[in-house]
């Protein structure tokens, strides 16, 4: 462990996350699982990645691109890229930044596993010392990070100022109001035993928490516990961090306004939308017509589930947006089995979508089944549409198009991308 005693606040607060995730990389990751499976999510899911960030125009398609990912840990979001990269055979140069040389080796252990080393340059310390050094970048992966920095603001300017003008961001921070209990474990242990660290901080905080009593907000929060009870990394960086903080919605859209950035969409959008939680008109009547930032904020009370905010940037003065459904757009399916889904519907006429404890049913439009069937990943919607025999009439059948897109898009199981330029 380092002497921080007489070193300023900033330092030591850097010195003290340097040398837990020395003590226990996160997340905990075994190289030797990488000849079973890969682990994905959000953001780094270059098909979501594709639709936010760049309008559903694949950029690694025309030629090289460079990713950085910014404080990668172990490297569950390196290794899916990289992988990603090979699958799709896209020539991408992925720079890996992390302040952990124990870390660093597990993420060196995982892609020299899956033969993925050839296109990654890792490099050990601060990205905010050494993003622009490297950059600039088309996309920049910083998953669980900000957050632990002692100024997250100048960290996301300095990203910001690494990323090229069309490139975008994908970022998580944690969110407060499901994370309820997490900072209340947090400021005992400071009151408690504040000096501690390593193995003598985690036995001490798995004692106090044992000693809670079961009207503990912490005890009685649902949507924290994969992390208590997922070992000793797991334990440690949930409640045990000393350099952590949260975000409302709000604070959200100040954050990345404050660093020249705009907000494209967070994941999953239905979570963000109060008529995910309240179906009474008199009730949402003066919530529907407002902007998105403020129908957000209020999602986030209504829900009470969301403990981090996934979401994609780019520059304020990038003009890209998300693509909406149009002829030549290509619709796909990600993170579900789109002919199980179509039988799904043909028999109930609606869909069932569940996150974090809570499940939303969404009725689909007549003519879903028959649109589903028919998606494969290749066919544009106006293929699609000359698919059915006899055809519908063409307003009717985008109309149905796209309410049926609107649920799968919200629920993260639907994008579009357009076909590549030649």
């Amino acid at each position: 462990m380092s002497d921080d005693k007489n070193q300023p606040d900033t330092v030591q607060s850097s010195n003290k996350t340097r040398d837990q995730y020395e003590t226990y990389p996160y997340p905990a990751r075994n190289p030797e699982d990488e000849d079973k499976r890969l682990v994905s999510g959000s953001p780094g899911n270059w098909e979501e990645v594709v639709h936010y960030v760049f309008g559903g125009r694949d950029p690694s398609a025309k030629g090289k691109i460079k990713i950085l990912v910014a404080g990668g840990g172990t490297g569950d979001a390196l290794v899916m890229l990289a992988q990603q990269a090979r699958d799709r055979k896209a020539r991408a140069e992925i720079v890996y930044i992390d302040l952990s040389e124990n870390a660093r080796a597990i993420a060196q252990a995982r892609i020299k596993r899956r033969n993925l080393e050839k296109n990654v340059t890792f490099v050990t310390g601060s990205f905010v010392d050494l993003a622009k050094d490297y950059g600039p970048f088309d996309y920049i992966d910083c998953c669980g990070v900000l957050h632990h920095l002692p100024d997250p603001n100048e960290g996301l300017r300095t990203l910001a100022d690494s990323l090229k003008p069309n490139g975008g961001m994908g970022l998580m921070v944690y969110g407060e109001l499901g994370r309820q209990g997490v900072y209340h474990m947090q400021e005992m242990m400071d009151r408690l035993n504040a000096e501690a660290g390593g193995a003598r901080r985690l036995n001490f905080g798995k004692a106090l928490f044992n000693s809670l009593p079961g009207t503990n907000w912490l005890k009685r929060n649902p949507f924290v516990g994969d992390h208590i009870h997922g070992g000793d990394a797991g334990f440690y960086d949930l409640l045990l961090h000393q350099q952590d903080r949260a975000y409302r919605v709000d604070e959200v859209f100040d954050f990345v306004h404050q660093a020249g950035l705009r907000l494209q969409s967070f994941i999953e959008p239905m979570r963000y939308d109060p008529t995910t939680y309240c179906s009474r008109h008199d009730v949402l009547e003066k919530a529907v017509h407002v902007p998105f930032r403020e129908r957000a904020a209020l999602a986030e009370l209504m829900a009470g589930n969301i403990t981090k905010h996934t979401f994609y940037v780019v520059k304020a003065k990038n003009k890209t947006k998300p693509p909406v459904p149009a002829e030549d757009a290509i619709p796909f399916f990600t993170r579900v089995d789109g002919a199980a889904l179509a039988r799904s519907v043909a028999k109930t006429g609606n869909i069932k979508i569940t996150f974090t404890g809570l499940s939303v049913t969404r009725t689909m439009p007549s003519a879903s089944p028959a649109i589903l069937s028919r998606i494969d990943g290749k066919r544009s919607i106006r293929q699609i549409y000359e698919l059915f025999q006899p055809m519908p009439e063409k307003f009717e059948f985008n109309a149905q198009f796209a309410v049926m897109y609107s649920v799968l898009n919200a629920a993260n199981l639907m994008y579009l991308r357009f076909p590549d330029k030649k």
